[in-house]
Protein backbone atom coordinates (compact mmCIF):
# COMPACT_ATOMS: atom_id res chain seq x y z
CA UNK A 1 0.00 0.00 0.00
CA UNK A 2 2.84 2.35 0.84
CA UNK A 3 4.49 1.65 -2.49
CA UNK A 4 1.28 2.46 -4.36
CA UNK A 5 0.86 5.78 -2.53
CA UNK A 6 4.53 6.60 -3.08
CA UNK A 7 4.22 5.71 -6.76
CA UNK A 8 1.14 7.94 -7.14
CA UNK A 9 2.97 10.80 -5.46
CA UNK A 10 5.95 10.42 -7.81
CA UNK A 11 3.66 10.29 -10.85
CA UNK A 12 1.84 13.45 -9.64
CA UNK A 13 5.14 15.27 -9.16
CA UNK A 14 6.33 14.27 -12.62
CA UNK A 15 3.06 15.42 -14.18
CA UNK A 16 3.35 18.76 -12.39
CA UNK A 17 6.97 19.16 -13.51
CA UNK A 18 6.08 18.39 -17.11
CA UNK A 19 3.25 20.92 -17.11
CA UNK A 20 5.46 23.66 -15.73
CA UNK A 21 8.09 23.00 -18.39
CA UNK A 22 5.75 23.39 -21.37
CA UNK A 23 7.22 25.49 -24.13
CA UNK A 24 5.81 28.95 -24.43
CA UNK A 25 5.74 30.86 -27.70
CA UNK A 26 8.82 33.09 -27.57
CA UNK A 27 8.54 36.69 -28.63
CA UNK A 28 10.69 37.48 -31.62
CA UNK A 29 13.96 39.04 -30.62
CA UNK A 30 14.85 42.47 -31.99
CA UNK A 31 17.17 40.95 -34.59
CA UNK A 32 14.49 38.47 -35.67
CA UNK A 33 12.00 41.22 -36.57
CA UNK A 34 11.44 41.68 -40.25
CA UNK A 35 12.14 44.97 -41.95
CA UNK A 36 8.40 45.51 -42.39
CA UNK A 37 7.78 44.97 -38.68
CA UNK A 38 10.56 47.40 -37.80
CA UNK A 39 9.10 50.03 -40.16
CA UNK A 40 5.63 49.51 -38.67
CA UNK A 41 7.04 49.83 -35.17
CA UNK A 42 8.92 53.01 -36.02
CA UNK A 43 5.88 54.45 -37.78
CA UNK A 44 3.77 53.79 -34.70
CA UNK A 45 6.39 55.38 -32.47
CA UNK A 46 6.53 58.46 -34.71
CA UNK A 47 2.74 58.77 -34.66
CA UNK A 48 2.69 58.55 -30.87
CA UNK A 49 5.38 61.23 -30.56
CA UNK A 50 3.57 63.44 -33.08
CA UNK A 51 0.25 63.06 -31.26
CA UNK A 52 1.93 63.81 -27.95
CA UNK A 53 3.62 66.91 -29.40
CA UNK A 54 0.36 68.18 -30.88
CA UNK A 55 -1.41 67.62 -27.58
CA UNK A 56 1.30 69.43 -25.62
CA UNK A 57 1.32 72.31 -28.12
CA UNK A 58 -2.44 72.70 -27.89
CA UNK A 59 -2.24 72.64 -24.11
CA UNK A 60 0.51 75.26 -24.10
CA UNK A 61 -1.47 77.45 -26.50
CA UNK A 62 -4.50 77.23 -24.20
CA UNK A 63 -2.32 78.15 -21.22
CA UNK A 64 -0.96 81.18 -23.09
CA UNK A 65 -4.48 82.20 -24.08
CA UNK A 66 -5.68 81.94 -20.47
CA UNK A 67 -2.67 83.84 -19.13
CA UNK A 68 -3.11 86.59 -21.73
CA UNK A 69 -6.79 86.94 -20.89
CA UNK A 70 -6.00 87.09 -17.16
CA UNK A 71 -3.29 89.68 -17.73
CA UNK A 72 -5.66 91.79 -19.84
CA UNK A 73 -8.34 91.56 -17.15
CA UNK A 74 -5.81 92.52 -14.48
CA UNK A 75 -4.67 95.55 -16.50
CA UNK A 76 -8.29 96.54 -17.09
CA UNK A 77 -9.09 96.30 -13.37
CA UNK A 78 -5.95 98.21 -12.38
CA UNK A 79 -6.69 100.94 -14.93
CA UNK A 80 -10.26 101.24 -13.69
CA UNK A 81 -9.13 101.51 -10.05
CA UNK A 82 -6.48 104.06 -11.01
CA UNK A 83 -9.02 106.14 -12.92
CA UNK A 84 -11.40 106.06 -9.95
CA UNK A 85 -8.62 107.26 -7.63
CA UNK A 86 -7.73 110.09 -10.00
CA UNK A 87 -11.39 111.04 -10.29
CA UNK A 88 -11.81 111.04 -6.51
CA UNK A 89 -8.66 113.12 -6.09
CA UNK A 90 -9.94 115.63 -8.68
CA UNK A 91 -13.28 115.86 -6.87
CA UNK A 92 -11.53 116.39 -3.55
CA UNK A 93 -9.32 119.09 -5.06
CA UNK A 94 -12.35 120.78 -6.62
CA UNK A 95 -14.30 120.61 -3.35
CA UNK A 96 -11.32 121.99 -1.46
CA UNK A 97 -10.87 124.80 -3.96
CA UNK A 98 -14.55 125.74 -3.81
CA UNK A 99 -14.50 125.67 0.01
CA UNK A 100 -11.35 127.77 0.12
CA UNK A 101 -12.80 130.24 -2.38
CA UNK A 102 -15.95 130.55 -0.27
CA UNK A 103 -13.86 131.12 2.86
CA UNK A 104 -11.75 133.76 1.11
CA UNK A 105 -14.90 135.41 -0.16
CA UNK A 106 -16.41 135.45 3.31
CA UNK A 107 -13.22 136.87 4.78
CA UNK A 108 -13.14 139.63 2.17
CA UNK A 109 -16.68 140.63 2.95
CA UNK A 110 -15.84 141.17 6.58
Amino acid sequence: MKKQILSLAVVALLAFAIQSCEKKEPKPAEDELTLGNKVDSLTSDIEEVKDSAVSKTESAAQDVKNATKKAADDVKDATKKGAEKVENAAKAAKDGTVKTAKEVNEALKK
